[in-house]
């Protein structure tokens, strides 16, 4: 099979500590910002981190929600809304520069990600403060969503995301994570989800219906109990496929 490359981005920051043992097997990385975890030295470890192994860098800002780690959606005024994902982002752009490092792309997370795949108000906020720091920013979203759709609409460059490590409904959107067959664990089903996914643009959802999907990043969570594994295992398979992750 001739070479292809695949990119495979992982969230980090989030208080798992298990960053150096990923960054030498992805492409890039979404670095939580202040909303649901992170602060500025683990921004500034893990942008060390990136560029020690050339690892493109995101930021991933969230509902301003420790307390459920940002997957909950919550109430906020639009303008409040705001500003919180723009401090976030700018918090991150801040040890970006005194890191010599450049940002490459936002990543929402949890709730506020799951939100603006199908709620034009959470994805309108998102690109308004894309469009408000005029910078060459790719923005990671599902592929056949609204906020692809409006990124699209505002000239927004954008990178369909697939999800590696967890299972989908008919409708594309993920499995909800209060039933138990939300997460991929298992190595073995890991790869075969993804290298369908990349192979044949084509996901294998809950009910056994494939579905067309597009990805250009593939995403396994940093909090995945079994990241370090999964990650390694998949990096290897992919590599006797004759895929790089690059």
């Amino acid at each position: 099979m001739r070479d292809h490359k695949i990119n495979i981005n992982v969230d980090m920051g989030e208080g798992v500590g298990n960053e150096s043992e990923l960054m030498p097997y992805i492409s890039s990385c979404n670095i939580a910002c202040g909303g649901h975890a992170g602060d500025i030295d683990t921004m500034r470890s893990i942008i060390k981190l990136a560029k020690q192994y050339d690892v493109k860098i995101g930021a991933h800002p969230a509902f301003p929600d420790r307390e459920n780690f940002g997957r909950v959606p919550i109430e906020l005024p639009a303008i409040v809304l705001y500003k919180s994902i723009k401090k976030q982002v700018r918090d991150l752009l801040v040890v970006l520069k005194e890191e010599h490092a450049r940002l490459y792309h936002i990543k929402p997370h949890g709730a506020l990600y799951n939100l603006a795949a199908i709620d034009r108000k959470i994805a309108n906020i998102i690109i308004e403060v894309i469009k408000s720091m005029a910078l060459p920013i790719k923005l990671y979203v599902p592929y056949n969503s609204v906020i692809a759709e409006i990124a699209k609409e505002n000239n927004i460059a954008i990178k369909y995301e697939a999800f590696a490590d967890r299972n989908y409904n008919e409708d594309l959107t993920l499995v909800s994570r209060n039933k138990d067959h939300a997460l991929i664990t298992d190595s073995d089903i890991l790869f075969d989800h993804v290298y369908r996914m990349y192979h044949t643009q084509k996901v294998k959802t809950v009910t056994g219906v494939e579905k067309h999907i597009h990805a250009d990043t593939f995403c396994v969570h940093g909090d995945n109990t079994e990241a370090v594994h999964l990650i390694k295992d998949l990096s290897t398979r992919l590599k006797d496929k004759g895929v790089t992750i690059a």
